[in-house]
């Protein structure tokens, strides 16, 4: 089958390259004259373990191309999918789907076949009534049923995601829908991975309280860590006692420095705006949000706190090791060291930073913070170390070199991946999160 991608941003592009994987043809459209020239060159305008090589693989093979015409990019395909990026939209909160509106429009009036038209991008309960809706008043005289089909795909793995899922979510209204989508997934179909069919809006909600409730998860874990520190516990023996517990399970039990990423702070305030617009208020997803935003900034007064206090650690410099919102991804969106770097600026103290992919888009949101070329180079001079993101750089420093280039062997773990007795041993001060 042809299957056409609208975007090639993060889901669009990791979806067409394992589409075509498949067998299917795939084209993938963007505006962006420059980041399709690119593509068609073999340069990633993101950074995903797997993903060049994916690319240029089929891309070689002739099942993958890339173009700026919808026109050209749809026509014949049996299935378009809307990949648009939904930002939350600035000043209320709620998601904005002026990308995903503008691209139904365009389809509808360039449509020359009968197809399905799915969005992949995450869009608010409802948003596939008006996609059909926008379609239909733009002159379309072919059939054309519109299927929500979200996304579930971890940054950092998800080729692995996307081939062997937990569930695929199709939402479609009518049998036609459901028989496209099933030629679609046919190759995952005959792995066995789950397939749910739903109704649309059924679909639309699946995601955004998905999303919701693993951030939940990751906040409860992070409120348990500050009651360990303050009673003497441990957290991470709290995490694997309750997450052996299949009911509850042990995936997002890591206590750290907050939530980011593309997903849950954009999705968990979409949730919110949803449950505004339909008078049924999500009184704990809001508490989420709201404990998620302080505990960022939190994390840079426990830095401080590491260096004897504000007025002590004024004219300091402090080394943050990972600036990205998790390992493996160049994404900087919404990163807790985004928060930690503006509360260490604003107590007076410099800042020298190291990430392995992430710098090049730090910089222009971290102006105020020296990037380093490695590790070390970071740490030289500095009289704290905060390690911010959990890279597999940092799990085993040469702490013999730390302490000779850094100006005081003080260390504050924010992703608990060194043990207290061991850096006791090696002489440092060191804080974690959660353990008393």
């Amino acid at each position: 089958m042809k299957i056409a991608m609208v975007g090639s941003g993060y889901v669009g592009l990791v979806s067409g390259a394992c589409f075509a994987d498949f067998g299917h043809e795939v084209v993938c459209i963007d505006k962006d004259e420059a980041k399709v020239a690119r593509l068609r060159d073999g340069v990633m305008p993101i950074y995903e373990p797997g993903l060049a090589e994916l690319v240029e693989s089929n891309a070689r093979a002739g099942r993958l191309s890339f173009t700026t015409s919808l026109a050209e990019g749809i026509a014949g395909a049996g299935a378009i999918f809307i990949a648009v990026g939904t930002p939350s939209r600035r000043g209320d909160g709620h998601a904005d789907l002026s990308f995903v509106h503008a691209v139904a429009e365009e389809i509808g009036a360039a449509l020359t076949n009968d197809c399905v038209v799915v969005t992949k991008s995450t869009v608010p309960v409802g948003t596939g009534d008006e996609v059909e809706r926008i379609i239909a008043d733009s002159g379309c005289t072919h059939r054309v049923a519109v299927v929500s089909n979200p996304e579930f795909l971890r940054e950092g793995a998800a080729i692995g995601d996307f081939k062997r899922p937990d569930r695929i979510v199709i939402g479609a209204e009518d049998e036609f829908a459901r028989e496209v989508m099933r030629e679609v997934y046919r190759p995952l179909f005959l792995n066995e991975s789950p397939i749910l069919f739903t109704g649309r809006r059924t679909s639309e909600l699946i995601k955004y309280a998905a999303n919701a409730f693993l951030a939940t998860k990751i906040t409860f874990i992070n409120e348990m860590a500050d009651l360990c520190e303050k009673v003497g516990a441990d957290v991470q023996d709290v995490a694997r006692g309750i997450g052996m517990d299949n009911r509850i399970g042990k995936k997002f039990l890591h206590a750290g420095p907050g939530y980011g990423g593309s997903c849950f702070p954009k999705d968990t305030l979409a949730l919110l705006k949803t449950a505004e617009d339909y008078d049924s208020p999500t009184r704990i997803v809001e508490a989420v949000v709201k404990v998620n935003e302080s505990r960022k900034r939190a994390m840079g007064r426990k830095v401080i706190d590491a260096l004897g206090g504000a007025e002590a650690a004024r004219g300091k410099r402090v080394a943050l090791l990972g600036l990205t919102f998790k390992p493996n991804t160049d994404d900087m969106r919404d990163s807790p060291a985004i928060a930690i770097a503006q509360a260490l600026s604003d107590a007076g103290i410099a800042i020298a930073a190291y990430d392995p992919e992430g710098m090049e888009l730090a910089r222009p949101m971290l102006p105020q913070v020296e990037m380093c070329d490695d590790p070390y180079q970071a740490i030289e001079g500095a009289d704290a170390i905060a390690i911010v993101t959990e890279w597999d750089a940092f799990r085993a420093l040469d702490l013999d070199r730390v302490k000779s280039l850094a100006n005081a062997a003080v260390m504050v773990d924010l992703r608990n991946i060194y043990r207290p007795e061991d850096m006791q041993r090696q002489g440092f001060r060191y804080t974690s999160i959660g353990r008393g």
